[in-house]
């Protein structure tokens, strides 16, 4: 039960994550333009690259460390300081690098200097300690009161284009806050440990192999709105941004499970359980796939006239953007199972570093002379193409211990289901008039006949919800 209540919670909070841009996100395209969103998303993209340095892979490494102590709290006090203190100085060693950047670059220099928050936020981020506890309450707690606030200080104070580099402060600001407001909570977990005992240095070349995969995840998941500022201009940048952002709001619902849990299957993993390992797998992926499906086919069929009602008629352009890069959503589902639910817990990090790595390479490849020739949507068809490598690499690598038909037993009924849902509704929207009331007709209608399907189909996912009820 644990479980599902803490994947209720991130569940809950990534549906709280969603809702949020959808009150801000129309306001902010609308305000400050298309211009003023590429440049928001280039200079973010620069900072990210910073943070990631920063970062050096302490958040998944740390997330697993606690899982792997929790119930030694000698061993988990020392683990936690050695730690965050080993972020703390990559964090200085970022900062550094960052102002050399800017007194090397000659543009966008007051927005990189609010982005540049973001970097300081990170080294007090210490979300990965109460993940690994399976504390989800005290960070979902946390998150929800911290962005209510971000979103009235956006309302009252981003009144046009002129007021961006504001938005950036009050967004990256609110990281800061919201980072720092976690730490008096970690009175209820720690124990005293003498700092003489500290070493820092054992934890660096574990946490520097999960860094690997970061760097490599990070460059497709930026390098796209970078080389589209550098190539084609901020504005194409802005409108990818913008579909981007939708196509990872509606991911972030179905990806909650994987932080939920890596931590799970890690403190299973350690305890030598290796069948329970798999029946979550199994579980898991069934759910995440009975749940993107909809999602995919659901967002694609509304993405002709959806951008334009919620972005308003400048982001007409990022229909063609959406329809392009959902596929992605389900993709990016399954890696996220098999990655994070699998392998990272397990201890697989050299294949889940190769699996990431190839991704980066592909979308490095293809972003070239797609984002050349293409634009906008030359990177949302490299986004979709290299997530897919991922995922096909990592099928391949466990085709020994877990059984890919079972896996994907029941994909064709989720696909049978969710094309006849497309169908409807994609003829919904191009017939009817677009506003708010056929948005939820349309959403509504494909729901009913989704859930109708698999139910007549009977579909493991129905036998699941039967248990969490049962319960």
């Amino acid at each position: 039960m644990k479980v599902v209540k803490n994947y209720l919670y991130n569940a809950g909070y990534q549906i709280f994550l969603l809702l949020v841009p959808l009150i801000t996100t129309p306001y902010i395209a609308r305000v400050i333009g298309p211009t003023g969103v590429g440049i928001n998303a280039y200079t973010n993209s620069i900072i990210q690259y910073f943070v990631l340095f920063g970062s050096i892979g302490i958040n998944m490494y740390g997330n697993r460390e606690v899982a792997f102590y929790r119930d030694d709290p000698q061993k988990l006090a020392k683990a936690f300081w050695e730690i965050e203190l080993l972020r703390f100085s990559a964090i200085i060693v970022a900062e550094a690098a960052f102002f050399i950047y800017l007194s090397w670059t000659n543009q966008y220099h007051t927005y990189l200097l609010m982005q540049s928050l973001l970097i300081t936020a990170a080294a007090f981020d210490i979300s990965w300690f109460f993940m690994g506890l399976e504390d989800f309450q005290t960070t979902v707690v946390r998150n929800v009161i911290v962005k209510i606030i971000s979103v009235i200080l956006i309302f009252t104070f981003v009144k046009s284009a002129q007021d961006l580099a504001i938005y950036i402060l009050i967004i990256s600001g609110s990281q800061v806050v919201g980072n720092l407001t976690l730490w008096p909570f970690l009175r209820r977990h720690l124990v005293k440990v003498s700092w003489r005992t500290f070493n820092l240095v054992r934890h660096l070349r574990p946490a520097l192999v999960l860094f690997i995969p970061q760097i490599a995840t990070q460059i497709y998941l930026v390098l796209n709105k970078t080389m589209l500022g550098n190539i084609t201009g901020v504005t194409a940048a802005g409108f990818f941004d913008n579909s981007d952002k939708i196509i990872k709001m509606v991911l972030a619902v179905v990806t909650a499970t994987g932080t939920v849990m890596l931590p799970r299957v890690a403190h299973t993993f350690a305890k030598g359980d290796t069948a329970q390992v798999r029946r979550y797998l199994y579980s898991s992926f069934d759910f995440v796939t009975a749940a993107s499906v909809p999602m995919t086919l659901g967002l694609a069929a509304i993405a002709p006239k959806f951008p334009v009602w919620f972005f308003g008629a400048k982001f007409a352009a990022t229909n063609t953007l959406i329809m392009l890069e959902a596929p992605a959503i389900l993709v990016i589902a399954w890696s996220n199972v098999l990655g994070m639910q699998y392998l990272m817990p397990t201890n697989r990090n050299r294949d889940f570093t190769i699996s990431v790595t190839i991704g980066a390479v592909v979308n490095l490849i293809l972003n070239i002379p797609l984002i050349m020739n293409f634009g906008a949507a030359g990177a949302a068809v490299s986004t979709v193409l290299s997530e897919t490598s991922v995922t096909i690499y990592q099928l391949y690598i466990v085709r020994d211990e877990l059984s890919v038909r079972h896996l994907f037993a029941d994909l064709w009924k989720y696909l049978l289901a969710g094309g006849a849902m497309f169908a409807v509704v994609f003829w919904l929207n191009v017939t009817q008039p677009f506003n708010t009331m056929w948005l939820l007709i349309e959403v509504g209608v494909g729901v009913l006949i989704y859930a109708v399907i698999i139910v007549l189909l009977r579909a493991q996912i129905i036998k699941q919800v039967r248990q969490l009820i049962g319960r």
